[in-house]
């Protein structure tokens, strides 16, 4: 058994190794990568699971007390017989606890471990196995992997646990093993990715049928396993080597249609982009090793806490939070999103948007509280006032866009951009309550999100198409499509009382009065665009030519196939339901959301559950009916533009060409953004941190 792991890594790397050499298309050659990529994982992960394999950080990992000899002990006049038995029946209750938490510590790499050794089995039998049994098995996967998450969530909710791979525990305060350090809002953030690969696996089964072959699946389980890995890792070169991981896989999914032009295009730029944020992201870990010495996020801080923030940690920081927001699609690092989102299958869809943008702002919000609040947290209104300039543009840029757009999946991208601004408010404003808010509108809406993208999935499989004035009217027989997409347009508008609500009422309630203005046009706004689209769809309600819209490119409204039959399968059905019901459901998780965001800022001891109504107040009601109502009437605007003429258009014209025209899905220009906003991030704090 002592060479299992050796066996298990090297069988992998072979796998991915032949595969590299027979390759002839490109999807392979991504998943043959990731293979081998993952061997190495495999390696660490086999190596270290084993008893004993957690420990507090920064402590040395304490040694087992000889056991006492009895017969030494009655001859020196111990205890009488009843003392004893009550000495050992507590020794025993304490061995069953200690039992029951190695069992549940033993779980933490099996989160990231399962995915990946399913998937090479996949790519190894993909030639013996038919689709719909690879679809099954790797639905089957995700569903336990969010088993596993779940009960991570309660088990950290005291204490988080730290997983040493390989037992390569700290010694005299310093970590030089590889750490899983899994708290509640990484736990959350498990559980949340893995009943969203569920949900778009199963709806994978009906959606393309006997389409794709397994290497489609073997990728969205090593897709779930990066994101499971980065949401868990306790140090910033895992992270990496996950961020890493996640953009490969993103690459191949988004490109897997390979095909057609603009399917290359937004492949392409979805790879331009990310590898340059990936480029940042390891230069800052270089900058960090070399000032500290150290990976581990919180032997960082320890070494960084009582030193002053120099020009090198201004740059290290400016680097790793610009890498992270382009992973994120922050204002304006934001461009290859809506081009990614646009031409990605509905299922990849369904990760990128319900969580792989998000893991961006965990990233971000990570780095900052376990490595860089110390040093900086002096200068903690200069981090603020950036960040919160960069999640106010994010909203406001990302709804704006949205509300211009004909087709629902870019619509749904330009969605994911403003919510990811009004999540990035809430880790900006730096303080407990704003970091739990952020929690809770992550995931929350995460899981929306996820239900209206499977919604627009519906649409295209029965109508053939996504462009809300190409299918005009022709909806009235999707009940089901038509009320996920209503409520979960009703709900990304923060109208209470659901998940999203809670979260941006925590937010707005640290923020100043005008980013809670912001907060609540942004959300008006990305609303309003999905109402629109839906009376078009559904009822047959406005104008069927709208000039204020954008045209999509060429070919890329096509569907996987043609219009079907109305009558859709369960399959395609259900899991929108379901994660839409998981998201509204999640306004009553605020104490888990508390407890999270205390672990985050340094470890904090969590206060007791507090209930829904000390978070809820009627200025907090105000704002959310306010949002819905202003969302009805921009969406009654936008169903009659023409008879409903408001005052300025002639100064708002050329405002609207000019945001058309920076969208034009040309790399080079997406790039000089990157590059104006690194270099406006990195100057404002380099001149507001002296």
């Amino acid at each position: 058994m002592s060479y299992l792991p050796y066996a298990l890594a090297g069988w992998l790397f072979m796998i991915g190794l032949y595969g590299i050499v027979t390759s002839r298309h490109l999807v392979h050659l991504v998943v043959c990568l990731s293979v081998m990529q993952s061997s190495t994982y495999v390696f660490f992960l086999a190596v270290g699971y084993r008893e004993g394999a957690s420990a507090p950080i920064f402590k040395d990992y304490p040694l087992g007390k000889p056991a006492v000899d009895r017969r030494q002990r009655d001859r020196d006049g111990a205890a009488p017989r009843a003392r004893d038995r009550d000495l050992e029946a507590r020794r025993h209750r304490r061995s069953r606890r200690a039992e029951a938490e190695a069992a549940m510590t033993a779980l933490v790499p099996l989160l990231v471990a399962i995915p990946l050794i399913v998937a090479a089995l996949l790519v190894a039998a993909a030639q013996r196995i038919h689709p719909l049994v690879a679809n099954v098995t790797a639905a089957a996967v995700a569903a336990t992997v969010t088993v596993l998450a779940v009960l991570l969530i309660f088990r950290t909710s005291h204490a988080p646990i730290d997983y040493w791979f390989g037992g390569w525990h700290p010694r005299h305060g310093i970590a030089i093993g590889i750490a899983f350090h899994v708290e509640p809002l990484g736990a959350g953030v498990a559980a949340a990715t893995g009943a969203l690969a569920t949900a778009a696996l199963l709806f994978s089964l009906e959606y393309f049928a006997e389409h794709v072959q397994p290497y489609f699946h073997a990728l969205m389980l090593i897709f779930l396993a990066a994101m499971i890995g980065f949401s868990l890792s306790g140090d910033l070169f895992n992270m990496f080597v996950f961020f890493e991981l996640m953009s490969i896989i993103g690459f191949g999914l988004t490109g897997y249609r390979i095909e057609r032009r603009s399917v290359l295009q937004g492949a392409l730029n979805f790879g331009v982009t990310n590898t340059i944020a990936a480029f940042l992201i390891m230069f800052g870990i270089g900058l960090l090793y070399g000032r500290t010495g150290a990976l581990n996020l919180q032997q960082i801080g320890e070494t960084l806490r009582h030193r002053q923030p120099d020009g090198l940690v201004v740059v290290a920081f400016t680097v790793l939070a610009v890498g992270f927001l382009v992973k994120a699609g922050a204002f304006p690092f934001h461009f290859w999103l809506s081009d990614a989102y646009a031409v990605a299958p509905i299922p990849v869809c369904v990760l990128f948007s319900g969580v792989m943008s998000d893991l961006g702002l965990h990233g971000l919000a990570r780095v900052y509280w376990d490595a860089f609040s110390g040093t900086l947290g002096g200068h903690d209104e200069a981090v603020k006032g950036v960040l919160l300039v960069v999640g106010c543009l994010s909203a406001l840029v990302g709804a704006g866009m949205a509300f211009l757009q004909a087709s629902l999946k870019r619509m749904m991208a330009f969605v994911t951009i403003a919510h990811i601004g009004a999540g990035l408010i809430g880790i900006a404003l730096l303080s407990a309550r704003g970091l739990a808010g952020a929690t809770v509108y992550m995931v929350a809406d995460g899981l929306v999100r996820g239900a209206l993208f499977l919604a627009v999935g519906v649409i295209m499989y029965g109508l053939g198409n996504p462009n809300e004035l190409r299918v005009f009217g022709r909806g009235r027989g999707m009940p089901v499509a038509a009320i996920v997409l209503l409520v979960g347009a009703v709900t990304t508008a923060a109208v209470p009382p659901f998940g999203p609500f809670v979260g941006r009422t925590l937010i707005s309630q640290s923020a100043p009065g005008i980013v809670t203005a912001v907060l609540v046009v942004s959300g008006a706004l990305g609303a309003a665009a999905l109402l629109r689209a839906s009376a078009r769809i559904f009822l047959g309600l406005g104008d069927r030519r709208d000039p204020l819209l954008v045209a999509p490119p060429t070919g890329e409204d096509e569907d996987e196939g043609e219009e079907r039959p109305i009558g859709l399968g369960l399959l395609l059905r259900l899991p929108a339901i379901l994660l839409l019901a998981a998201g509204l459901g999640l306004a009553f998780a605020t104490g888990l959301a508390d407890r999270a965001a205390l672990h985050t800022l340094r470890g904090a001891k969590p206060p007791p559950l507090p209930s829904l109504s000390q978070h809820v107040t009627t200025a907090s009601v105000a704002y959310g009916v306010l949002s819905g109502v202003l969302a009805l009437g921009l969406a009654a605007f936008g169903l009659y533009p023409r008879r409903l003429r408001l005052p300025g258009g002639r100064f708002a014209a050329p405002l609207l060409a000019g945001a058309k025209a920076v969208h034009d899905g040309v790399p080079g220009e997406y790039v000089a953004w990157l590059t104006f906003g690194a270099a406006a991030i990195g100057a404002a704090l380099a001149l507001l941190i002296r």
